[in-house]
């Protein structure tokens, strides 16, 4: 993985919390023919909240979300850990916002797409790491289990620090014993699913779906380093916050991005409409 870079400065007006050199790869990055704005929600457009439902998008960042879905040639998109229902829930998605959600696994990008569906395996592996993550939460104290359409998640955040690390390694030692399951670590959480996908892969969907000459893709936590690990040519990768990354700029908060995201509508609007 990549070296950290610095956290950018604040550059002042217009683009406040974006480096320079940031600067300047939002301005070529505008000037693409088909332009792919794929955001992590959770960290990245709404601060981190104890409570996973109380997540909002900061107005400014959501404000800048929806004129880029407005402008000829761009595409906006989520790609969050959330299952699409929670997504909807707090990110209120404009209809032509695209969603991927549960790390790949639900795709919507329109009426016609698919449901999620599961063989008798998965099915039988979610149910039992599902009661594996029961057994888990029940015996220690502010641990929370979300239940997705593929897969099953332990929240460790609302835990003290000893609970959350015997809580997270008894699932762990759990979940491995099961056949088809998936694990991968986030920010307090334990990610379990019975499907291979990630956000990289997420990522590559889109980009082929809406034929994207160039994309910008943010996100704050490991599980966004597949989706850093797929750009390439003129995207743009950008981390939110601290952390080892494959990102080539980083900001150091939510706040800060949505200044980014705001100079990248102005900066693209007016490449449009030359």
């Amino acid at each position: 993985m990549a070296e950290s870079a610095e956290v950018a400065q604040p550059a002042g007006p217009p683009a406040a919390g974006a480096d320079p050199d940031l600067h300047s790869a939002l301005e070529q990055l505008a000037g693409a023919g088909r332009l792919l704005v794929a955001l992590d929600f959770d960290g990245v457009l709404a601060p981190i909240v104890e409570h996973a439902a109380d997540a909002r998008p900061l107005p400014e960042a959501a404000a800048a979300v929806l004129e880029l879905a407005g402008l000829p040639g761009t595409t906006t998109a989520f790609i969050s850990g959330r299952a699409l229902a929670s997504l909807r829930l707090v990110a209120a998605p404009d209809e032509r916002t695209l969603l991927i959600g549960s790390h790949g696994g639900e795709v919507f990008t329109g009426p016609d797409s698919p449901p999620l569906t599961l063989d008798a395996a998965q099915a039988r592996a979610l149910a039992e790491a599902t009661a594996a993550v029961e057994r888990v939460v029940a015996a220690h104290p502010g641990t929370i289990l979300e239940a997705k359409p593929a897969g099953v998640v332990l929240h460790t955040r609302t835990a003290a620090d000893e609970v959350a690390a015997a809580a997270t390694a008894q699932a762990r030692a759990l979940l491995q014993e099961i056949d088809g399951v998936h694990l991968s670590d986030g920010k307090r959480v334990l990610e379990t699913s019975v499907i291979s996908a990630d956000k990289g892969r997420g990522v590559e969907l889109l980009r082929a779906f809406t034929g994207a000459d160039a994309v910008l893709f943010a996100g704050d936590d490991v599980t966004d380093e597949n989706a850093f690990a797929v750009l390439r040519g003129q995207d743009v990768g950008i981390k939110v916050g601290p952390g080892d990354t494959g990102a080539r700029y980083r900001v150091d908060s939510p706040q800060a991005f949505a200044a980014v995201l705001a100079e990248l509508a102005r900066l693209r609007a007016a490449a449009v409409r030359r």
